[in-house]
C-alpha cells in the first residue's frame, strides 16, 4: 500500500484521508480546515483540492 495518493487515483480502503501537499510541489498555505480532511469509500477517486481545483496528495489519517 502506498503512503500517499494523488488526485485521480482510487482509494484502497474506506476512511478519512488528510491533505498532504500539492502534486506540483508548490506550497499551499491557505488550505481551509474543512478541506484538509476527506471521507472516501473503497474505490472512490481522490479529488482535487476543493477551493482551488488543484491536484493534491492525500494520506490516510490515523
Amino acid at each position: 500500500m502506498a503512503d500517499r495518493y494523488k488526485t485521480g487515483e482510487q482509494a484502497p480502503q474506506a476512511g478519512t484521508y488528510a491533505f498532504d501537499g500539492l502534486v506540483d510541489g508548490r506550497k499551499k498555505d491557505n488550505v481551509t480546515e474543512d478541506e484538509k480532511h476527506i471521507e472516501l469509500s473503497n474505490g472512490d477517486t481522490f479529488p482535487p483540492l476543493r477551493s482551488s481545483k488543484e491536484a493534491a496528495y492525500w494520506k490516510k489519517s490515523n
